[in-house]
């Protein structure tokens, strides 16, 4: 492998990218703990510049909490809860927005150094930026989020909006991780198609099963059907329990039983596409694929088991932030392979990369 200047440069970029990627992990961890603690509403304000600032004073913090018990989660679920309480609420929802404005600055300030150095390619200047809007669009749905849970008679956020939330946050991070797999020294072919192409599904699979978590977590469907295979004793709950809602279509958010059966379909399809992808990869005798497909498919299923255990044992703190954690490392894992699985560098062509009837071509080049 040949190494140049070029090579330095680029992996200065590429663990700044993975650094971000990692608060971002960390910002969905908090946010985590944020909706299991029910702080989410705990700040009524969206204050993007004062509110870094945490209440200084007595007087301060008699003022917020005067406008959490203007709210209906306080009316209704935490009526005569201390100041003390309030404070470890507030806690918790302050640290995830000033989590989000640190990610911010690390994110724009080295984005500027490195692009005024020369370091940043057009292509990955242009993904950067389309990260830095997506970025900031995810601030505006996080606080249109928390508006929704401030509506009279709401105690918690929409589940369509914290679903929306959480996969807002999860594109940018795999959005980081592609762009910094893209940035890794040396030159890669790339796989075969057919692996390339079930190498970019899992990553979407991944997203669209993180969404209907996100949904799980909204509507707390995961606090009923606690067993495994069966839902109430079915592993397919009937129809009517399934659509139980008109209109129908509000059952996919607002019904609890269809809710967490999509969530548990969806898993079973992502488990079986990696392991096929992982047994194809093998038998095509591709190394590098084999192994970060093999990584991918225990990963999903170690995601698997924890999910079940977290169902089975009531949604316990401790699991369900584990479940989103690695879900994230799910994610993660399945954007570096489909990334890689297209190849790094200048790839020079080859009778094997090239369509039928261009070996010649190649020989000669060589």
């Amino acid at each position: 492998m040949v190494m140049d200047g070029t090579d330095d440069r680029r992996s200065g970029v590429r663990a700044w990218l993975y650094v971000v990627a990692a608060l971002v992990v960390a910002m969905v961890a908090v946010g985590g703990a944020t909706r299991l603690t029910g702080s989410g509403l705990s700040i009524t304000e969206w204050r993007p510049v004062t509110g870094a600032l945490p209440p200084l004073s007595e007087a301060d913090w008699a003022a917020e909490f005067a406008k959490y018990k203007d709210t209906p989660q306080y009316n209704i679920l935490n009526q005569g809860m201390g100041l003390s309480a309030f404070k470890v609420l507030y806690g918790w929802e302050w640290g995830h927005r000033l989590l989000g404005r640190i990610i911010g600055l690390a994110f724009f300030l080295p984005l500027i150094v490195f692009w005024w150095q020369g370091r940043i390619s057009r292509r990955l200047g242009l993904g950067l930026l389309a990260l830095g809007v997506l970025g900031g669009l995810q601030g505006a749905i996080g606080w249109i989020m928390v508006a929704s849970g401030l509506q009279p008679g709401m105690t918690a956020v929409a589940p369509i909006k914290l679903a929306l939330h959480l996969t807002t946050a999860s594109l940018i991070l795999a959005g980081l991780v592609w762009l910094a797999a893209g940035e890794r020294s040396g030159v890669s072919a790339p796989a075969p198609t057919r692996l390339r192409v079930t190498a970019t599904l899992l990553p979407a699979l991944v997203l669209v099963q993180i969404f209907l978590g996100g949904l799980v977590a909204g509507s707390h469907a995961g606090l009923v059907y606690n067993t495994w295979p069966t839902m109430d004793g079915h592993l397919v709950p009937p129809a009517d329990t399934l659509f139980a809602i008109r209109p129908w279509i509000e059952n996919f958010v607002d019904n609890h039983a269809l809710v967490q059966f999509d969530h548990r379909v969806t898993a079973y399809l992502v488990v079986a596409v990696a392991i096929l992808h992982a047994a194809d990869a093998h038998l095509q005798g591709h190394a590098g694929a084999t192994a970060r497909a093999r990584g991918v498919a225990v990963l999903v299923l170690l995601q698997v088991a924890l999910g079940i255990a977290t169902l089975v044992l009531g949604v316990p703190l401790w699991a369900a932030l584990a479940h989103q954690i690695l879900a994230m490392a799910v994610l993660t894992m399945a954007t570096v392979h489909a990334r890689l699985s297209r190849g790094t560098g200048r790839v020079r062509a080859t009778a094997e990369t090239l369509p039928l009837g261009f070996e010649g071509l190649a020989g000669r080049g060589a």
